[in-house]
């Protein structure tokens, strides 16, 4: 049979059969399960409950893993990874501009752990390749990147990390599975925070990483210890917000190249970081890459009050995550990258009037209105 498209895969993969016919999985709330008679040992911080189940196999399908875990938050998947593969003595290399809580976690935990990192100073292979060390043992990435939007060619990372036995990893939040697919292009192993586009309604904090069946085997071993699992509700949950994956992602795709446009036509905006711009630097690889630019936008207001044009907003809300049916904006220096020294947030292009949209699914005039109305 051909293989499904991606708005069949997000509504049947994976879905478990009702003994009463019910459409929908049944939530298995049990914490404790029998175990006589049977090979199978069944608990929720093992990954392996059905609700656990259920939702990986969609997520597998839609990135075309052969497998995945899933946690309870997007940081406890990307420590989880990176600690289960990582030991003493080994090296990272780490892609300049990554989401905040990423590079915190770097640098409050790995020299205590004695594994060592690079942080490139730009994301050109040259620059890549002459990082790498006899010790080596992962590149990671994030494309498009938070916040400003970098784009990283995909298929350079895996073939300079498959000629020298080095493992790839991304943080695919921004794009999400409808949007893009790494492993296509020959990443190792691919990471999100569910708790964004995934879940999509702003009520669940989930993380996941999709990979192969030999990758997924090594990191659970960790997992299992680290403890960082979801309850079968929160599972539930998800999986039902997968199943309106592909037509909130459409909106929120058509929405956010709308505001780009418009945003980087207006004299009073200094600048758009946006990849469906053509005059993006990345727009070329991720019109190559990608299946749709995404709904996140950054814009830099040059001399407005930052804070105040927020305040000014009245339908489009100032919040601190992204990816949910709603429009929400936040300044990523006093957000998601608060915890890097202003030196660091420099090096990373990040300035105080840099405002990070999350773009809804909203009609899109309104936005506009709401963006028109607060610069005044």
């Amino acid at each position: 049979m051909k293989q499904n498209n991606k708005k069949t895969i997000c509504v049947h993969a994976g879905q478990k059969q009702d003994e009463y016919k019910g459409i929908n999985t049944p939530i298995y709330t049990s914490t404790s399960y029998g175990y006589l008679d049977t090979e199978d040992r069944f608990y929720p911080r093992y990954f392996n409950i059905p609700n656990q189940r259920v939702l990986i196999e969609k997520l597998a399908q839609l990135e075309h893993a052969e497998n995945g875990l899933i946690y309870s938050s997007g940081m406890a998947a990307i420590s989880t990874t990176l600690l289960s593969l990582l030991n003493s003595g080994d090296h990272i290399i780490f892609q300049k501009g990554l989401y905040g809580g990423t590079v915190n976690f770097v640098f409050l935990d790995f020299e205590r752990f004695g594994i060592s990192y690079t942080i490139l100073p730009d994301n050109e292979p040259e620059t890549m390749i002459a990082a790498i060390q006899e010790n080596t043992r992962i590149i990671y990435v994030e494309t498009p990147s938070n916040p400003i939007l970098s784009i990283v060619d995909l298929k350079m990372v895996s073939d300079i990390c498959k000629s020298r036995n080095i493992i790839s990893v991304i943080d695919n939040t921004f794009a999400s599975p409808f949007n893009q697919n790494p492993i296509d292009f020959g990443i190792d192993i691919v990471l999100h925070s569910a708790t964004k586009y995934i879940s999509g309604h702003s009520d669940i904090s989930a993380g996941a990483v999709l990979s192969s069946n030999e990758m997924i085997d090594r990191i659970h071993e960790t997992s299992l210890n680290f403890g960082g699992t979801l309850n079968a509700l929160m599972c539930h949950l998800l999986e039902r917000s997968l199943k309106t994956l592909a037509v909130r992602l459409t909106q929120h795709n058509e929405n956010a190249q709308v505001l780009a446009d418009w945003l980087d036509a207006n004299s009073k905006i200094k600048k758009v970081y946006f990849p469906g711009l053509k005059s993006h630097p990345g727009h070329e690889i991720a019109r190559n890459q990608m299946m749709g630019f995404g709904g996140m936008l950054t814009f830099d207001i040059g001399g407005i009050d930052s804070f105040q044009f927020q305040k000014n907003l009245q339908l489009i809300k100032p919040s601190m995550s992204l990816g949910g049916v709603e429009s929400t904006i936040c300044s990523p220096a006093l957000t998601s990258h608060r915890h890097l020294s202003d030196e660091q947030r420099k090096l990373d292009g990040i300035t105080d009037n840099m405002l990070r949209l999350s773009v809804g699914i909203e009609e899109v005039d309104d936005l506009i209105r709401d963006l028109e109305q607060a610069l005044g």
